[in-house]
């Protein structure tokens, strides 16, 4: 019997009904503490007050009109966002891959328009996730994204991940932008360094290519600050921004300084739903809660007491964890066991974790979980290790 949702996932067998901060309530009552967030995007947990007034005083008032209109919630989130970054101007998707997609166009618009209609060029990164449309697994490249899905959108050169050398012999004058993870997501946590970024700034300042940075999983206080690239000094000419931003709602965007965007004219882009009002109304509630000095400053906090509780686990337990990696509440355990045992034994232990690439688990809890909780989970994750020797 065909089933009546395409099975592309290979799903957990849970089935959660309520979230209450950092917890999940499975449909038989279990409790989960939930290490996950959905994916990095359930950035102030679950069920936060704050959030729930604003979608439900937004969802009392007007859910949807198109952007045939000016939306005032939209207008807000733009100015917030524009204020609090290096970008002048803001287009809001439903997700981080319509904004990658928006990055590739605007990028190719840009040199189109400056009369260079050849110069497509973009260099990726190996190990990259941009997302599952066209151009984001052209521009991750991998053949587990790509296989079967051919012909692909052409103009993507792939490089070693954090190899500057490699990136100075291959940026040249017909180069049309770099785009890059400050820290790899689904690639398996790896930050980059800052000596890398300033690097790349560099080298795009030398050719006149437009930097994309893809801060879908990193950004929006992720790494301690609103967006990881903040460590290095440097700025993008684009930014592709999503999961954190809307708190649990579909919301994303692409941030862009006024030159990297002049191409993007009227009727250029477009989206039905993208930045309508009851994304943005969540948007500018969780804009509000994040991007301030003392939120940023817990985060960073929260980190540092997660960190080192996960150093002694790997200590303790040197036959299933080999090392800690990431920054700020974007962790991740590098296993010596297979990573998916780890992920299903922590079901057993009440835990959600999330699986990446070189064999990580990514810890990726909400930015406001408590001390309690922090405690919670390195004692589920020692639980989840020792039930595996």
């Amino acid at each position: 019997m065909i089933p009546s949702i395409l099975p592309t996932y290979s799903r957990a067998p849970l089935t959660f009904v309520k979230g209450e901060g950092s917890w999940l309530i499975e449909a038989d009552g279990r409790r989960f503490l939930d290490l996950g967030a959905g994916i990095a995007v359930n950035a102030l947990g679950h069920a936060h007050p704050k959030l729930v007034a604003a979608l439900t005083d937004q969802a009392q008032a007007l859910w949807h009109t198109s952007n045939l209109y000016h939306i005032p919630a939209q207008q807000k989130l733009a100015d917030m966002l524009v204020e609090k970054t290096f970008a002048d101007t803001a287009f809001f998707t439903n997700s981080g891959t319509e904004a990658c997609e928006l990055a590739v166009k605007m990028t190719r618009k840009y040199w189109y328009e400056k009369g260079q209609p050849d110069r497509t060029e973009i260099i990726a990164f190996n190990g990259s996730f941009h997302g599952r449309s066209a151009a984001g697994i052209a521009a991750a490249g991998s053949e587990k994204m790509t296989k079967g899905f051919g012909p692909l959108l052409a103009g993507f050169t792939h490089l070693p991940f954090g190899d500057l050398d490699a990136l100075k012999a291959a940026a040249s004058a017909q180069t049309a932008a770099i785009i890059v993870e400050p820290v790899l997501g689904e690639g398996g946590i790896v930050p980059l360094s800052e000596a890398f970024l300033q690097g790349l700034r560099e080298v795009c300042d030398t050719y006149g290519i437009l930097m994309i940075l893809d801060e879908v999983q990193c950004g929006m206080g992720r790494t301690g600050r609103l967006f990881a690239h903040e460590y290095s000094g440097v700025t993008p000419d684009i930014m592709m921004v999503a999961k954190g931003i809307g708190g649990g709602f579909p919301l994303g965007c692409v941030l862009a300084t006024e030159q990297a965007a002049s191409g993007m004219t009227a009727g250029s882009h477009g989206s039905t739903y993208g930045g309508n009002p009851l994304a943005c109304a969540v948007g500018c509630a969780v804009m509000e809660e994040i991007a301030t000095d003392a939120f940023l400053a817990e985060v960073n906090r929260k980190a540092g007491m997660f960190r080192q509780k996960l150093e002694g686990l790997v200590a303790s337990n040197p036959d299933v964890f080999e090392e800690v990696r990431g920054v700020g509440l974007m962790l991740g355990l590098k296993c010596k066991v297979p990573n998916t045992d780890v992920v299903n034994a922590g079901y057993g232990a009440g835990l959600l974790t999330v699986p990446a690439a070189d064999n990580m688990i990514r810890l990726l809890p909400a930015l406001n979980i408590p001390d309690e909780d922090i405690t919670a989970a390195a004692d589920l994750l020692t639980k989840t290790a020792e039930s595996l020797v």
